[in-house]
């Protein structure tokens, strides 16, 4: 049971590290996609690991404190808390995208709730795993935080171990078998999945504004994220209008196309091959396909610009498949009730953004339509929210963390109740024996 003491100590140091080791993560990065943007890895890598450990130590006091609680009235002569403890070894198994964030973002809580960790790096990342042990080694001794690298076989050997929580975060068939895994130690257990999330653009809204807000979020590590947008629905008639749009914002940010300095490759062949035969299985079915730059592929440095894919047909392996890459279909819609009904008839997506300022829409698809989070007029900023959960629902996860409720999965809420050794204790009055009081107090306190 560290003392909070302790736990500050530790996420300072954390900190420190980070802001030590920036750089070196973001060249190290770079050499494991053979292009990766030093801005992607900053803003999407090291930033928010920074703002979550200061959101955390100025949160660690209040969320550490014993929670009390009313005893009622049976109980009376005592008194209720609940105490939260570490629950002792904490497993984190991190995949190769954002390989800082979902391993350093998990760690943060474990440490906040006082746990030890040991944390397996993705096979993908070699230089980066190694500059991540270099940066752990500095702050934390092997008694704490141990780095584990390996193939699929070290992987599930990892997933295997008794552990007193598992956290992982991948790919949904990946997650079946963790938790399979997980259930032989009856192991608790969050899973951070993935998906496919959609978008609607209402009938209300400025397609330059959404335009302008989808493509930051399917740009960002060139669509590798689990919460990138993954399909757009769109009112029929605006689709020009949207290709358009979206061409000339590409091509503003990405001036020379697959050449741009802060354009960020696919992690590697597997990866490239896979996002390409998606999209030559649209080119061979004649859908319509728009590179949003004529500098738009290299197959040899395994990089190629968005996609924009316009309806395709709904059973295509493009729209039954989460993408992960530079891939965005259109799906046209007549009312935006057929819209939602796309998207419910499909499994619970990680996110789901919704483009309107309509008030009445905005609160029909945020109570109605299940996701793991939502952004209403923006794109995969909630992830950033230090004070706010983060986790899927369904297909999409199991659990979450970030914030107070990071601290809270990898605590145990122990309740404790203490009673006056002196006092009238309630065994007194619901021992077997049967007399008039007895009935009369039941009696009050049923009715």
């Amino acid at each position: 049971m560290p003392s909070f003491e302790q736990r500050i100590s530790k996420l300072k140091a954390l900190k420190s590290a980070l802001q030590q080791f920036s750089q070196d993560l973001c060249l190290a990065l770079d050499k494991d996609y053979g292009k990766r943007s030093h801005q992607d890895t900053l803003i999407a890598d090291v930033l928010p690991c920074i703002g979550n450990i200061d959101h955390t130590l100025s949160q660690l006091d209040s969320w550490m404190a014993p929670c009390k609680r009313n005893p009622g009235p049976l109980l009376s002569s005592s008194t209720v808390e609940v105490v939260y403890q570490p629950k002792g070894v904490v497993g984190i198994v991190t995949p190769w995208n954002f390989p800082v964030m979902l391993s350093i973002g998990p760690l943060i809580s474990a440490i906040a709730a006082g746990n030890l960790a040991m944390i397996k790096l993705s096979e993908f990342t070699p230089h980066t795993n190694q500059t991540i042990k270099k940066m752990l080694a500095s702050c934390f001794s092997e008694n704490e935080v141990v780095v584990i690298e390996g193939e699929a076989d070290i992987a599930a050997c990892f997933t295997s171990l008794p552990f007193d929580h598992l956290l992982f975060t991948g790919s949904t068939g990946v997650g079946r078998m963790v938790m399979k895994s997980a259930a032989e130690n009856l192991t608790p257990l969050t899973l951070e999945l993935g998906g496919k999330s959609p978008v609607i653009v209402a009938d209300d809204v400025d397609i330059e504004m959404a335009v302008e807000r989808i493509i930051y979020g399917k740009s960002l590590n060139n669509g590798q994220v689990c919460v990138a947008p993954d399909y757009v629905l769109l009112p029929e008639g605006k689709e020009q209008a949207f290709v358009d749009s979206y061409c000339s914002h590409y091509q503003k940010l990405y001036t020379n196309g697959i050449d741009s300095d802060n354009l960020t490759g696919l992690i590697n062949k597997r990866q490239f091959e896979r996002i390409q035969t998606l999209l030559e299985h649209e080119i061979a079915v004649n859908s319509k396909v728009v590179a949003c730059h004529c500098n738009s592929i290299s197959t040899d440095r395994q990089i190629m610009v968005t996609h924009l894919i316009v309806n395709p047909k709904v059973d295509s392996p493009v729209m039954s498949e989460e993408i992960f890459g530079p891939l965005l279909p259109i799906i046209t819609y007549s009312t935006v009730e057929q819209a939602i009904a796309f998207i419910t008839a499909r499994p619970r997506p990680l996110a789901l953004y919704l483009m309107s300022e309509n008030e009445s829409l905005q609160h029909k698809v945020s109570t109605q339509v299940h996701s793991g989070g939502m952004c209403i007029n923006d794109c995969v900023f909630h992830l950033a929210v230090d004070d706010a959960p983060f986790g899927g629902i369904g297909e999409s996860g199991k659990g979450a963390y970030h914030g107070k409720e990071g601290f809270l999965t990898f605590s145990h809420a122990k309740t404790v109740m203490k009673t006056d050794a002196k006092a009238h204790n309630v065994s007194q009055l619901l021992g077997p024996e049967d007399n008039e009081f007895k009935r009369a107090v039941l009696a009050s306190l049923c009715a």
